[in-house]
């Protein structure tokens, strides 16, 4: 076997006949054939490396992420405290395609050492407004972190009219002739994947973070982008995935998916094989993943990802990585549906042994009193949507702290109004489609004097 295996070339190791790292960019689509990928047992330490780094150069090329990611170009444009022993930083910061992402950043006003950082990635219409996102920031500062929160593309100031839960991205975009179908997915994905990496790069920016203790929350859409992020991303430590984590095969659930966000892109990732066992091994590879999810999550089709499901991915996970040394662990809430679980007390006790809050430790976070997410919406006047305030969701969450306000929504705002309008062009969603579909229709047309 190792004799056979030496002889292989590097495709082979990887497992794609066609479409080596650099290649053009997939449109496989739904069934199609993947690749048996060989168990790191039959290659060496080195072909292993080597097959890891290619397969997160080909994820990068097929999202549109750049080798090199743009100069960040922060600024904080004001403060404010939104709780006792909390500040709030109003930021900006590059991202992909020259846009510009807002973003609230919170940290404690005092520390007892170097601060770990963590990234919030929202669910789908969510954005730094939503409660989650807030209490999130609050909390972790709190117990000793930087926490960037922001607005995806399409959400917040990245809307056109500043609304959230607005879901601009959603619209199918038909692609210029001679473009795949698939093209403007894995553009807006790459878009997304940026904005979080971006937010990573901007807590390494800062002089009171630990660089080596970031760690990402996703939720939801959320989930699905952290998850990526934490196979490409190797300066991230720690991944917690809520209401999601799914990654699937042909035909699953993210290939059936409808949004442009998601599906496509999925899609495009089949060029690498197993593309579940594969983002699961890279993750492992990079450190560890915890993924929380309700077993009667029907917006995640948890029916059909049970505990089998998620241990059948694993070992296939750890049979490509060779260990099972920081391979995800996974918990079930039983009669739980879609929430940000990470806000309870397994996922900020899980969170604190992987990244170690300055402030609090382990026997802190089991003292910490918790808040009951419904009851403390409607008395603060925070907005959750009904169907999110259900007890199996959001509103049932059990969340650590007690006595965070209700931020009011022109607190969260991060740029004046004067100045949004100067930058909206880099800013919302509307814009990137405009100069995304120009670049679509350049790449078209040289293709086309090229033949």
């Amino acid at each position: 076997m190792r004799v056979w295996v030496a002889a292989f070339c590097l495709s082979s190791i990887l497992g794609w006949a066609q479409a080596p790292a650099g290649s053009a960019r997939a449109t496989a689509g739904v069934g199609a054939t993947v690749p048996e990928l060989p168990p790191a047992s039959s290659l060496t330490a080195k072909q292993r490396a080597a097959r890891e780094q290619q397969w997160r150069k080909e994820i990068r090329h097929q999202l549109y992420v750049p080798d090199k990611l743009p100069p960040l170009e922060a600024k904080v444009w004001s403060s404010f405290t939104p709780v006792a022993g909390v500040i709030a930083d109003r930021v900006t910061y590059q991202t992909a395609d020259g846009m510009v992402v807002p973003a609230i950043v919170y940290r404690p006003e005092h520390s007892k050492s170097k601060l770990p950082g963590i990234v919030v990635v929202n669910g789908h219409g969510g954005d730094k407004y939503s409660w989650y996102a807030f209490w999130s920031g609050m909390m972790f500062a709190r117990a000793g972190a930087m926490v960037v929160t922001y607005d995806p593309i399409g959400e917040g100031e990245r809307n056109i009219e500043k609304k959230s839960r607005a879901g601009s991205h959603d619209k199918i975009v038909s692609p210029p002739p001679g473009v795949s179908e698939t093209d403007w997915g894995q553009r807006l994905a790459g878009l997304m994947q940026v904005d979080l990496m971006q937010g990573v790069s901007y807590l390494i920016s800062r002089p009171e973070v630990d660089p080596k203790r970031i760690a990402v929350v996703g939720y939801s859409m959320g989930s699905f982008v952290s998850g990526i992020a934490g196979a490409i991303d190797t300066r991230v430590h720690a991944v917690l995935l809520s209401g999601g984590g799914d990654y699937d095969g042909a035909g699953g659930y993210f290939d059936s998916n409808p949004l442009p966000c998601q599906s496509p892109p999925y899609r495009s990732l089949s060029v690498v094989g197993d593309r579940g066992a594969v983002l699961y091994a890279l993750n492992a590879a990079r450190g560890p993943m915890f993924v929380m999810n309700g077993d009667a999550d029907t917006v995640m089709d948890m029916a059909h990802h049970g505990p089998d499901w998620f241990e059948s991915v694993r070992k296939r996970a750890i049979a490509l990585r060779g260990t099972d040394k920081d391979m995800f662990t996974a918990i079930r809430y039983p009669g739980i549906s879609h929430r940000t679980s990470w806000v309870d007390r397994d996922g900020v006790a899980w969170l604190g042994r992987q990244i170690h809050f300055a402030n609090w430790s382990e026997t802190d976070i089991a003292a910490e009193p918790v808040t009951h997410i419904s009851t403390w919406a409607n008395d603060n006047n925070v907005d959750i949507a009904k169907s999110y305030m259900r007890e199996d969701r959001e509103g049932g969450l059990d969340a650590v702290g007690s006595g965070f306000p209700g931020i009011k929504r022109e607190d969260l705002m991060v740029l004046p109004e004067r100045e949004w309008q100067a930058m909206k062009s880099r800013l919302t969603y509307e814009s990137w489609a405009e100069k995304t579909m120009a670049e679509q229709r350049a790449s078209s047309e040289h293709s086309a004097l090229t033949r």
